[in-house]
């Protein structure tokens, strides 16, 4: 990993720098903190800070990425399962994840965490459930690629243990036993999961979904993360179709049977929250249970339109999530925020939601949500995650009046510079470290390998 630039150093005086307050003259970071916030026309008061002008960028806090299926990506655009809704789209792709190996997991990671990297990504969530006898180590491939990257990741160790002989959806061929799934969630919570505030590597517990794992599995792992102090992940109010299956197999909606299994609490976090009633969303918010939007997903498979304000205003941390590539076939959260932006228009209204609105969820919402109050923030003593944006780099942006809105309403794809932990993980669209066209050959190849069968 590159190490640190020397310190300290003043990014100066950028065109613009949303959430820091009184920082028109940039910023100072020492290690991996921000230590100072310039004043416009002032001088950086720390002693010997190093001045590198970032003249004609927009500063924004690193984006967070709540929800993804980084092996997902070596699936895109598969014409089987096209045109299809949520279960019938899994149905078909199901038989060709079980194909994952190793290195399909290797490098699916590494090339998701370029491409968010790309976008202005510092934090990246991953949900991977899908585990065989070639891929029992998924996770600790993920640890190892995050770690060459210098990307910061919460990992998820997903789950899946009721087939289709138990009523389930996935196939029995890409589910395990429940004692193995618990075993191997302390095994990773043992040996990789750092609690600190400015972690590089945290793991939370994630069975999949209601039609995939057991209510036995949902009320173990509960009580394991509560144990060790980890959080919860699972797909929840996504489509319809999951709220008639929770009340066919267990004669409860879908947040009845979270709630049964010990999920209704500060710490548990779902992704999509897009069918919940109004007593539902009350229940939510009373209890601290945070959201990822995925906007493009929903879209993508017509589940619906996540009601973001509604989940706020009742007390639900809300952020963004590209969710899998497949369900969206792309990885750029910076093009999730203007998704997001129109998609909650639609519902509530131009009036109601703002570029701001949308920003706020990419950052400080999903610090929020992961329970990571030292990201997501331009502040002195917030972590050094950082994305910069050059609006002269596209004619969409010209004769822009509002540089950060800007980067929202006329769409911002790549960051010119990203920085993690207080390192430039990208410099002028360049991903450090990393032969792109390499890396991109390589993941093709896997690609072409496993949807081949």
């Amino acid at each position: 990993m590159q190490e640190r630039e020397p310190d300290p150093l003043w990014l100066a005086e950028p065109a613009a720098c949303w959430t820091g307050a009184d920082a028109g003259g940039g910023i100072v970071i020492s290690g991996n903190r921000i230590v100072e916030l310039v004043p416009a026309g002032a001088t950086a008061r720390t002693p010997g800070a190093r001045r590198e002008s970032v003249a004609g960028l927009v500063l924004l806090p690193g984006l967070i990425n709540c929800h993804h299926h980084f092996y997902q990506t070596l699936t895109r655009a598969f014409p089987p399962a096209q045109e299809k809704e949520l279960f019938e789209w899994l149905q078909a792709l199901y038989p060709v994840w079980a194909g994952l190996d190793g290195e399909a997991v290797t490098v699916s990671t590494t090339l998701a965490l370029c491409e968010l990297l790309l976008s202005g990504c510092t934090t990246a969530v991953d949900h991977h459930y899908l585990f065989s006898a070639r891929t029992g180590d998924a996770i600790d491939r993920q640890v190892e690629a995050a770690a060459e990257l210098g990307a910061r990741v919460v990992l998820t160790r997903g789950s899946m243990s009721l087939g289709t002989s138990r009523g389930g959806l996935p196939p029995d061929s890409v589910v395990q036993d429940e004692d193995a799934i618990v075993a191997d969630c302390e095994r990773l919570l043992a040996r990789y999961h750092d609690p600190a505030d400015d972690a590089l590597c945290q793991v939370a517990l994630a069975p999949c979904s209601p039609f995939s794992v057991s209510g036995e599995l949902m009320a173990a792992v509960a009580a394991l993360a509560a144990e060790r102090g980890a959080l919860l992940h699972t797909h929840l109010g996504e489509t319809e179709d999951e709220n008639a299956f929770c009340l066919a197999h267990y004669g409860k909606r879908p947040v009845d049977y979270l709630e049964a299994a010990g999920w209704l609490r500060p710490g548990t976090w779902l992704a999509h929250g897009i069918h919940f009633s109004d007593a539902e969303i009350a229940r939510l918010g009373a209890a601290r249970v945070a959201v990822s939007h995925c906007p493009s997903s929903n879209l993508f498979l017509g589940s619906g339109l996540c009601p973001a304000l509604d989940l706020e205003a009742a007390g639900c941390p809300v952020g963004l999530g590209v969710d899998g590539s497949a369900s969206n076939d792309h990885s750029n959260l910076m093009e999730e925020v203007r998704q997001a932006l129109l998609v909650q228009r639609l519902r509530y209204g131009s009036a109601a939601v703002g570029a701001t609105d949308a920003l706020r969820w990419a950052t400080a919402g999903g610090a929020t949500l992961l329970q990571r109050p030292a990201l997501g923030r331009i502040a002195a003593g917030a972590v050094a995650d950082l994305a910069l944006f050059d609006p002269m780099e596209d004619l969409r942006f010209s004769g822009a009046g509002d540089l950060v809105t800007a980067l929202v309403t006329s769409g911002a794809r790549r960051a010119r510079h990203v920085m993690v932990d207080g390192r430039w993980r990208v410099r002028d669209y360049t991903v450090e470290g990393v032969d792109l066209d390499a890396l991109r050959a390589r993941h093709a190849a896997c690609a072409r390998r496993l949807q081949a069968g």
